[in-house]
């Protein structure tokens, strides 16, 4: 079992940045939110999806361009891996390969990855960005429904109030 409490405490001890930061503790709850709630429709591993939410931006040493972050992640979880966690070698390089390259454009067809990026990827309004459907992996996400309340809750986060318009008006990336 893990202690996903304890665990995320020693992530915020290491963590660069300000735990106020875009790409904080605020974030991965929300990554976390939005990733199991895709799970429970595509088939991913909650855990890995839990972890990926914690470890993705962990090591971000900037909240601009940041180009080898997840790979620092993916690092910090090999680290702590054996002793703040277990996973089997198989979900751990789920694990690893989704934080590698979760900020990379890509798509998964790994329902696990997919759910990984997908959740990271719904909380991008918090930066102005409206997620695209063209950019998600998996059809739960890609669920208007699940997308306009993930924008919401996005948005929300940084005080913004969402705008109730129709799927003509909406600014997708």
């Amino acid at each position: 079992m893990i202690d996903y409490s304890r665990l995320q405490t020693s992530i915020e001890r290491q963590f660069a940045l300000p735990l106020s930061s875009i790409h904080g503790p605020a974030h991965w709850a929300r990554v976390e939110t939005f990733g199991l709630r895709i799970a429970k429709h595509s088939g991913a591993n909650p855990a890995v999806v839990r972890l990926f939410a914690l470890f993705h931006d962990a090591r971000r040493h900037t909240d601009g361009g940041d180009p080898r972050h997840g790979e620092r992640g993916a690092e910090l979880a090999a680290q702590l891996r054996g002793q703040a966690f277990e996973l089997d070698d198989e979900a751990f390089a789920q694990l690893t390969l989704a934080c590698q390259r979760h900020s990379k454009g890509q798509r998964s067809d790994d329902p696990t990855i997919g759910t990984c990026w997908d959740a990271d990827r719904l909380d991008l309004p918090r930066a102005g960005i409206i997620p695209a459907t063209r950019f998600l992996s998996t059809e739960a996400a890609r669920r208007p429904a699940l997308l306009d309340w993930a924008v919401e809750v996005s948005l929300r986060s940084v005080g913004k109030r969402p705008h109730r318009r129709g799927k003509q008006g909406r600014r997708r990336r």
